[in-house]
């Protein structure tokens, strides 16, 4: 019997690593009758905006950024079958990804993460430091998908 998971958050780098955990945590949200929802953390805010997310002059960075995100993360729901109706966040933090994701997965009532893995060699290779920092971090369950 699986495990009676309600709140399924897939973080995603937009990869295919992410969309292959993705199109898991929909097979697993089918099976559980659970909720997905997205999440996309956008880390070192503001010191590390990504080069190719900079906000015009006349325009506040957080909101071009967060909107960004959100358009992507829409795309992204739609290519992954997902849907429109997939909750989205996108969390702009100072940190790390892993910690986002975590603090994030709190807030939202998360029962599960599920993230893509990269498939590297070693522990933390294989699992990629921000895989491998939310499953020592996590209050709930992590799975990492290959």
């Amino acid at each position: 019997m699986m495990a009676g998971y309600k709140e399924i958050l897939v973080a995603t780098d937009f990869t295919r690593h992410s969309e292959a955990a993705a199109r898991r945590a929909l097979e697993l949200a089918e099976a559980c009758d659970a909720r997905v929802q997205l999440l996309h953390v956008v880390e070192h805010f503001p010191e590390d905006v990504p080069s190719d997310v900079v906000a015009p002059e006349d325009v506040d960075p957080e909101a071009f950024i967060s909107q960004t995100f959100d358009d992507r993360l829409a795309e992204f729901a739609r290519a992954t079958g997902l849907g429109e109706a997939c909750p989205r966040h996108v969390v702009l933090d100072s940190g790390s990804a892993k910690g986002g994701i975590v603090l994030a997965a709190e807030r939202l009532g998360a029962d599960l993460i599920v993230l893509g893995s990269h498939g590297r060699h070693g522990r933390s290779a294989w699992l990629g430091s921000t895989t491998d920092g939310v499953m020592h971090r996590a209050e709930c369950d992590v799975l990492a998908v290959r």
